[in-house]
């Protein structure tokens, strides 16, 4: 097992901070002319990430799916070598506001409505367009993002379909990862582990950014635990170490499906 994280961490895993200035794979570390000058050596990929900003139990900061989105949208962006990912949305669909319901029963959940979101991710995909891009490609860490990254990527696509732009709605990277198989994988005895707040969860941002997980808060929730703590998994027995194979598998499949969509005609 653990030389199975240590394969993936190696191809896959380097710190954020890792690239910065002229070097850096995130579009809001470079200069307009360096921008540009990107695109003029042939990167024509924008990676338009969504995150989310929403409880997560007593034992995970709110910025969980943020970071972990402009973290892996980074590492898809490198691995592709001819893309850039843009700053991460982080207000996205939560549940009702009024009334509240879902996240949005929790203090300092944000949602949006769906054609809000849709909106935004609209606009950013035009505004890409507009600059040359080529493929816009959707990745949302979030379940309630997936189907208006959907809607609008079929819509966009259609658009443009005579005008050589694509976008894609990249549902491999939430939906298809193996990420479950690889946690049951490891006989860990954890039941449901995509669980919200649960073992992936911790795991993934234990790796990333483990001040926003809170040690001493971390214990089994389960179904009726979620309406008091807003958590209904168990995510005891995550590690840093296990978060980095997950978020390998993540950008994995994010790269797989982005390259495989562009060999299509």
């Amino acid at each position: 097992m653990q030389k199975i994280i240590a394969t993936l961490f190696l191809i896959f895993y380097a710190p954020c901070a890792a690239w910065a200035g002229h070097d850096s794979f995130y579009l809001e570390d470079l200069t307009w002319p360096e921008v540009k000058a990107r695109m003029e050596k042939g990167t024509d990929t924008i990676i338009i990430p969504s995150g989310g900003t929403e409880q997560n139990g007593p034992h995970i900061a709110i910025g969980k799916h943020n970071w972990i989105v402009r973290y892996t949208s980074g590492e898809i962006a490198r691995t592709l070598g001819n893309a850039l990912a843009a700053p991460v949305i982080a207000y996205v669909p939560e549940g009702s506001i009024r009334p509240p319901s879902g996240h949005m029963m929790f203090p300092g959940t944000i949602s949006l409505r769906d054609e809000g979101f849709a909106m935004i991710l609209e606009d950013a995909a035009r505004s890409f367009k507009q600059h040359g891009f080529r493929h816009i490609c959707f990745i949302g860490d979030h379940g309630g993002n997936q189907e208006a990254q959907k809607q609008v990527a079929e819509k966009l696509s259609q658009e443009w379909k005579d005008e050589g732009v694509t976008v894609l709605h990249v549902s491999d990277y939430y939906a298809a990862n193996g990420a479950e198989d690889f946690v049951k994988a490891q006989k860990l005895g954890v039941e449901n582990a995509a669980a919200h707040a649960g073992f992936m969860d911790a795991a993934e941002v234990m790796a990333i950014n483990p001040k926003g997980v809170r040690p001493a808060l971390i214990k089994h929730y389960t179904e009726k635990d979620f309406p008091t703590d807003g958590a209904k998994g168990d995510p005891s027995g995550a590690t840093a170490e296990y978060g980095k194979a997950l978020l390998a598998l993540k950008v994995k499949a994010a790269v797989k499906q982005i390259k495989k969509a562009d060999k299509q005609p």
